[in-house]
């Protein structure tokens, strides 16, 4: 016997195209992954919704990875009014002056090296971690930090597609 899918779920795939759309741009603003998960809808399961995130985001350029990176602030500095990001990034909210400090020069200093901002999926990571992180990453080669770009944004999408399909009845795709 199969499970139905969650509400969420079967609003997304029941959603015309620009709400569905507008759906995905609060998940992942590169433009090529929405429309490669939007031909796929409708989704029988979350697991398969999962399985197009990754596939969309393994098979994006490098222009496509640049519009969805765009689309994240620097570590402990989300936009005001952006809740994922700030929900996403609460490790970040105890730590120190110090700490903060110190990850602004990081950020900077990874940016003017990788000209991008550092992505990593800070849910559930302490301020340390995500510093920890920065710190070892800032030495890869550009083609192996594109790559862990690439793995951390399919995580951060798909703990932003949960929360998209586990919305309670009622509310939007």
């Amino acid at each position: 016997m199969s499970s139905l899918p969650p509400p969420g779920l079967t609003r997304f795939n029941a959603a015309d195209d620009n709400a569905a759309q507008a759906a995905l741009h609060q998940v992942c603003t590169s433009r090529a992954w929405a429309a490669r998960l939007l031909a796929r809808r409708p989704y029988a399961t979350t697991d398969a919704l999962y399985a197009a995130n990754d596939d969309a985001v393994a098979e994006l350029t490098a222009a496509d990875l640049a519009e969805a990176m765009a689309g994240h602030p620097p570590i402990g500095r989300p936009e005001p009014g952006d809740a994922a990001a700030a929900r996403e990034q609460r490790g970040m909210a105890g730590a120190s002056a110090a700490l903060t400090a110190e990850m602004r020069q990081l950020n900077l200093d990874y940016q003017e090296k990788f000209g991008q901002v550092f992505l990593i999926r800070a849910a559930g990571r302490t301020a340390e971690h995500l510093r920890d992180a920065i710190r070892h990453r800032i030495g890869n080669a550009p083609e192996e930090e594109r790559e862990i770009v690439r793995g951390e944004l399919a995580e951060i999408n798909r703990i932003r597609l949960t929360r998209l399909t586990e919305r309670a009845e009622g509310g939007t795709a």
